[in-house]
């Protein structure tokens, strides 16, 4: 998974399929979504790229994309915000996210 920042959020951005994940080390929910975010991004390595977001270092970045709550995880095609999930999901609901959008 790549650390997203201003200077390479377009890289994430223009993918067929991304993902942001919204996050800050001292968010106890984050740490729990973590470990799932990153075995998907394992698992669909190649097919959707996956792009982590500290929001206390990209504090301009988050705001932009109307962050007020994290974890927050925002699914893009083609540089378009299609889905945003918030809070702690389960591996399977995100999973079938990422189905759909890699059809």
């Amino acid at each position: 998974m790549k650390v997203v920042n201003q200077s390479n959020i377009n890289e994430i951005k223009n993918a067929p399929v991304a993902v942001l994940d919204f996050w800050a080390t001292w968010c106890g929910p984050c740490r729990m979504l973590s470990p799932v975010v990153e075995e998907l991004s394992d698992a669909y390595e190649g097919k959707v790229e996956f792009g982590s977001v500290n929001v206390d270092d990209e504090e301009a970045l988050a705001v932009s994309y109307g962050i007020s709550v994290i974890p927050t995880l925002i699914f893009m095609k083609k540089g378009e915000i299609v889905k945003k999930t918030v809070g702690v999901r389960p591996k399977d609901e995100l999973e079938k996210i990422l189905e759909d959008l890699i059809k």
